[in-house]
């Protein structure tokens, strides 16, 4: 019992992660994410102006957001509505956002030290998804005016990519307009294979 128990709620994980809307397409698994630079929620890339008064630090997470759509699936007659619906592998495809992050440090009186985040600022962000065979398979732009110092700003991609077309790189950069431009890059790779396997899962429970 204690087994089959385990194997249940395994798949119920999986199949949570991935659960949409009726009849919908939907954005699986909302949690994952890459991140540049990598560690934790408040690692940052950092950059001094020449005179080392001011400071721009920015962060890029890049969600690749699963969509899909959903098709009835054999279920016991007494289930809910939602228990009768799984996802369709065939409907799998990546619909990206970037979710840019920065803060904008200035010095009162000495270099690098003493500073305070205030006042507003222009910001300025790019990121773009690029494949070595394929060419940008996605690619954003925006301009954004009197912005505080610490902010974060998520960019939807705009465009589909589909599953299983190979590796491909992001590439970011976040500018505040008169101090300088931070810039980054990181792999990823396109495969669904995780979630057919979660939907093939999911499809065999009754």
């Amino acid at each position: 019992m204690k087994r089959t128990r385990t194997a249940a709620l395994t798949v119920a994980a999986a199949a949570a992660a991935l659960a949409p809307l009726l009849g919908q397409p939907a954005t699986a698994a909302q949690g994952t994410y890459l991140q540049d630079p990598a560690g934790a929620d408040k690692a940052m890339k950092s950059l001094w102006t020449k005179d080392e008064m001011h400071k721009v630090e920015a962060q890029l997470r890049f969600h690749p957001g699963i969509r899909y759509k959903t098709v009835p699936r054999p279920a016991h007659p007494a289930a809910p509505d939602h228990e009768r619906r799984t996802g369709d592998p065939k409907t799998l495809a990546w619909e990206p956002e970037f979710d840019f992050g920065w803060a904008v440090s200035d010095s009162m009186l000495v270099k690098k030290a003493v500073t305070t985040k205030d006042g507003r600022h222009p910001i300025v962000l790019h990121a773009s998804v690029r494949s070595a065979s394929r060419g940008t398979a996605v690619e954003v732009h925006r301009e954004l005016a009197d912005q505080p110092a610490t902010g974060r700003e998520r960019v939807p991609g705009g465009k589909r990519i589909a599953c299983d077309t190979g590796e491909y790189t992001v590439e970011w950069s976040l500018t505040r307009t008169g101090y300088g431009t931070l810039r980054g890059s990181m792999p990823w790779n396109s495969s669904c294979e995780n979630h057919r396997t979660a939907f093939s899962a999911e499809h065999g429970r009754h």
